[in-house]
């Protein structure tokens, strides 16, 4: 099979959270870009309009779904708009998320929780939406869940962030295992530093300068860098993977290590 055929999700739908911006808006664009009708979910209504307006113009589908990941009754509502424009959603792609900078002593509890309820619970409730609805409508589908390197260790100032992402591996490989005899394949994707507009100045400093010293491959990701991740774990060309995360950083994680 050429791998034009291989990677093409043409006739899907697919529902993407946190896509008013950043990774989540690159994602979009990705599966529209293959053949995927989308629903982009986020709190920003006016920013979707627009993205949505784009990838019409472009020829793409697509749905704008003003809503907070947090909020398990809108986002119920959002899985319905979804639905009634383009059928049940067979591609979730977890990728919402908020980010702090509070050592542990000076972390308050909601800020904790801000975080914990964004970066992990969204994703168990969302994967969880997602997966009745497919079975309720006798559908296979694919769940990505963007975590990140984070997840793997620990850095000082971000302890709720990590926590949240180590908390994604896990649940990504629980949501795989009971979710496997249904038909439905969970996945997740760690990234390293990739660059986007929220943190192009803080990798242009003095800090990004150290870090960029931890990468092997000797420079920050970009948006398209996660491209053939993404396409692999949504098409058939990953049938046979699930339970697995795919750590795209550049090679941070094996410096660390040794």
């Amino acid at each position: 099979m050429k791998a034009g055929a291989l990677f093409d999700v043409s006739g899907r739908v697919a529902l993407v959270t946190g896509a008013s911006s950043g990774l989540g808006l690159h994602f979009a664009e990705l599966l529209a870009e293959n053949g995927a009708s989308i629903a982009l979910v986020a709190r920003r209504a006016d920013r979707l309009s627009a993205l949505a307006a784009t990838l019409a113009k472009a020829g793409g589908r697509a749905l704008a779904v003003p809503a907070d990941v947090c909020d398990r009754a809108a986002m119920g509502r959002a899985f319905d708009s979804v639905e009634r424009a383009f059928g049940v959603a067979d591609i979730l792609i977890n990728n919402a998320g908020v980010v702090h900078a509070h050592r542990i002593l000076d972390l308050p509890e909601e800020e904790w929780r801000r975080v914990l309820g964004t970066n992990l619970d969204a994703v168990f409730f969302c994967a969880q939406e997602a997966a009745r609805r497919m079975i309720a409508a006798g559908k296979t589908g694919t769940i990505v869940n963007i975590a990140s390197v984070a997840g793997f260790g620990a850095t000082k100032g971000v302890a709720a962030y990590s926590v949240a992402k180590a908390g994604v591996v896990a649940v990504t490989k629980s949501l795989a295992l009971e979710l496997a005899g249904k038909g439905i394949r969970v996945n997740g994707i760690a990234p390293g530093w990739i660059v986007t507009d929220l943190n192009r100045d803080y990798l242009a400093s003095e800090r990004g300068a150290a870090l960029l010293r931890e990468i092997p491959l000797g420079r920050f990701g970009e948006e398209r860098d996660l491209d053939g991740a993404l396409l692999l774990l949504v098409s058939d060309a990953g049938r046979y993977m699930t339970g697995a995360t795919i750590v795209a950083d550049g090679g941070q994680l094996i410096a660390l290590r040794g």
